[in-house]
């Protein structure tokens, strides 16, 4: 038997992120302190991070894409943004995951990181 259930028509392609948790703000900091080396722009910015959930433990669990499935930094990126949230005072555990859907698009970046990549 297949557990896995076809996603709910007009549900979000991107789970929503735990905005009211007093960490997240800090979360959010420590992802704009990753940097995708090909790109001089934070991952946040990029939006690359598109889940940051936080339970009643302050487990962290990011759920983060990169630009293209062939990104050199693939194997990396996930420890380094688990290493700059991991020192966060009151953070239990952080666990990134990878995911390529839905597929990152320019579409996707913060104004700020527009502006400084000048598509703005």
């Amino acid at each position: 038997m297949n557990d896995a259930s076809p996603p709910l028509e007009g549900a979000p392609l991107i789970a929503p992120s735990s905005t009211e948790h007093p960490l997240y703000d800090q979360i959010v900091e420590a992802c704009r302190s990753v940097y995708d080396p090909e790109i001089p722009v934070n991952i946040y910015d990029l939006g690359l991070v598109y889940t940051i959930e936080i339970n009643d433990a302050a487990e962290v669990r990011v759920i983060m894409t990169l630009t293209a499935p062939g990104c050199p930094v693939a194997g990396e990126m996930p420890g380094w943004l688990a290493e700059a949230i991991e020192p966060i005072p009151g953070v239990k555990q952080v666990d990134v995951e990878i995911t390529w859907d839905p597929p990152w698009g320019m579409d996707m970046m913060s104004d700020e990181a527009r502006l400084e990549l000048g598509f703005m």
